[in-house]
């Protein structure tokens, strides 16, 4: 049978049995508009629904962040519009003017984050919010809602923020118990009787009880008596019925065409499947071996990306933070940081990978108001113990020195940990160096920009020994960032203690970090120590000098690392009777200096190594000669030897990729 024949017949069926998506989100999210924007301020056209204004992510073409926030929006939101949004993770009408009540929301069952607040919402407290078992933000302040708190709260298993102040609630306060509650507030309502001494309640103090003059109970420093206990009824007028009882007729019709519509797509699904079936066995194998080459493929690029693991405009790509999903905790700011950005802003940030290595993942998180800020996820989440955890972020947070990236705040939960950093936009050392494509090569930096780049690491690094007491643990040129002045920065220091010992038998897989560890720190269960930090400086100076990524195939028989190759070269200069300066002579003798701090630096032997205060007296002499003879019109570059420069890259390097950003 012609081949033809199956693709048409696949064509059919999906666009016949199978209904669209994007299309369905898009004609519910048009008859929302039409309640919730009644003066159409809103520009939405076209059937693309995720471009349009406010859809601030989509997950295979269902919309799964809807933020309209401060439009001026004044109509009432319609249930049934909503609940086909079920593919929804956050939903945010805050600092509008909706008004009605809250519908029912049960239709959407992945909902995480719900922001209603600041509007003139009114009725009942929704209960079928108790039905999401993936909410964990709940925020319905500033509105007009009446009536109790539902009991069934209880069962939002994952309940995180819930702020209900400033409305008029009445009644008791639920007992909650769920340990992961972090930010509670019901302050300014018209609450009464004692308040749960619950483990989740306990904690919080009196500014989340405030303005409720019948609330009794430890947390307000208030006894209770029998007239707190037993208050007055609420002079609201009992709530109207909610929509879920008014249209339960209605909702028990919904549920038939639900069913139909269900049955339709399993039938259809297996339709397909058995038209797949056939198309599979009609292909020859060679496609299936086409299939196994992509899927190798892809696999490089996802644990290979051009700038550190993986790269955000290529496999990483841009959407939510993939620890929104889990066991949120809490945010802490260091060392006096001014808090620019809150939970709920991070929450709704557009997260872009940067790259993925042996500590973790880094993202570029962009936040609603445009403030960008650099979020790593270490790995190995369930070790150290929160405390020890907490200890060591305090520490690292009262870092501050020109030449560090300051660690500006960190979240911890039970299985996350997450360090927060300031944005560089100028990238790292090793994209200056290599360019976007290492096996390419960069340009030659100018021997000013070399000894600069020396002494602001060497800087940095005598900080951190010298001041903090801290040793760095991952130094490399991917781990050092270029400021808006292009001062260099190191970053991801003091993260080592963070990971589990069970783990670092993998630690070895980081290909790029192995390179620039000292010999006597190889060994997984080995320690780092102040003197391997000054190896991996003395590798990040040779990589500086002559332009080669550590891990670049250079030349079999002249070893397996950079400081054996460069020993190699300079014997053969020597052996030669080669002047190693005939090349450029102006800038070979300023370097000559720094390439000898550099291979003491990189002594096999630890003890041997100077240390890291005698290192930067020895690179600031170097630099003050260097200024002192200079010639302006000396524009040589700063690689070290027309050897050097000369030298074959073997073009089995053009797919090494082992940049990491830890």
């Amino acid at each position: 049978m012609d081949l033809r024949y199956f693709f048409y017949l696949l064509i059919f069926i999906l666009l016949v049995l199978i209904p669209s998506a994007k299309s369905g989100d898009a004609e519910a999210l048009l008859r929302l508009k039409s309640s919730i924007d009644p003066s159409g301020s809103l520009p939405w056209r076209g059937s693309d629904a995720c471009g349009w204004q406010g859809i601030k992510e989509c997950l295979k073409g269902r919309v799964t962040k809807l933020v309209l926030e401060y439009l001026n929006l004044n109509g009432s939101l319609e249930e049934k519009s909503l609940n086909e949004l079920d593919q929804l993770r956050v939903l945010s009408f805050k600092g509008n003017s909706i008004s009605g009540s809250i519908p029912n929301l049960s239709g959407l069952i992945n909902l995480k984050s719900l922001f209603l607040n600041d509007n003139r919402l009114s009725g009942g407290f929704p209960s079928s919010i108790s039905s999401l078992h993936r909410l964990k933000v709940i925020v319905l302040s500033g509105n007009q809602v009446s009536g109790e708190i539902p009991a069934s709260l209880i069962r939002v298993r994952r309940l995180y923020v819930l702020q209900l102040q400033d409305n008029r609630l009445t009644g008791s306060i639920p007992a909650l118990n769920q340990t992961s509650l972090r930010y509670f507030n019901v302050s300014g309502n018209r609450l009464s009787g004692e308040i749960p001494a619950t483990p989740a309640l306990i904690r919080f103090n009196s500014s989340s009880f405030l303005n409720n003059l019948n609330l009794c109970g430890e947390q307000i420093k208030k006894p209770c008596t029998d007239r707190n206990v037993s208050s007055p009824p609420s002079p609201n007028p009992a709530p109207l019925p909610t929509t879920e009882n008014r249209n339960h007729p209605q909702r028990k019709k919904n549920k038939k065409k639900l069913a139909i519509v269900v049955a339709a797509s399993i039938a259809g699904f297996f339709l397909l499947l058995i038209c797949l079936v056939v198309l599979w066995r009609i292909c020859c194998r060679g496609s299936r071996d086409r299939e196994v080459r992509v899927a190798k493929a892809e696999g490089v690029l996802v644990g290979e990306g051009p700038s550190g693991g993986t790269d955000g405009n290529n496999v990483g790509g841009k959407g939510g933070f993939a620890w929104e999903g889990e066991g949120l905790g809490s945010l802490i700011f260091c060392g006096g940081a001014e808090q620019l950005y809150t939970l709920e802003d991070l929450l709704k940030a557009s997260a872009e990978t940067l790259g993925r290595g042996t500590m973790g993942s880094t993202y570029k998180a962009v936040m609603e108001s445009g403030f960008i800020v650099t979020v790593k996820r270490l790995k190995d989440s369930s070790y150290p113990w929160l405390e020890e955890f907490r200890r060591q972020m305090e520490v690292l947070g009262r870092l501050r020195h020109p030449n560090l990236v300051p660690v500006r705040a960190y979240f911890q939960a039970k299985e996350e940990r997450l360090l927060v950093y300031d944005y560089f936009p100028n990238g790292s050392l090793f994209s200056l160096i290599h360019g976007s494509r290492p096996s390419g090569g960069g340009k030659p930096l100018h021997w000013t920009s070399c000894l600069k780049i020396a002494e602001d690491l060497a800087t940095g690094l005598l900080y951190l020994h010298q001041t903090a007491g801290i040793v760095h643990g991952n130094l490399k040129s991917s781990n050092v960032l270029l400021g808006s002045d292009f001062e260099s920065c190191l970053t991801d220091y003091g993260l080592t203690p963070l990971r589990s010992p069970d783990s670092l038998e993998d630690s070895s897989g980081g290909a790029a970090s192995l390179f620039y560890r000292a010999p006597e720190c190889r060994h997984p269960r080995k320690s780092f120590t102040e003197q391997s930090d000054i190896y991996s400086f003395g590798v990040i100076l040779l990589e500086l000098l002559t332009g080669k990524t550590p891990f670049q195939d250079l030349v079999q028989e002249h070893g397996a690392d950079i400081p054996s190759w460069v020993r190699s070269v300079r014997e053969e200069e020597t052996e030669s009777g080669e002047d190693p300066s005939s090349g450029n002579e102006a800038s070979e003798e300023k370097l000559a200096a720094l390439l000898n701090v550099a291979m003491a630096c990189v002594v096999p032997v630890a003890e041997n190594r100077p240390a890291m205060k005698d290192v930067l007296r020895m690179i600031r002499e170097a630099r003050a000669e260097a200024q002192v003879s200079s010639n302006s019109s000396d524009h040589s570059p700063g690689r070290w030897s027309d050897t050097v420069q000369g030298l074959p890259r073997d073009s089995g390097s053009e797919h090494l990729n082992f940049t990491e950003r830890d």
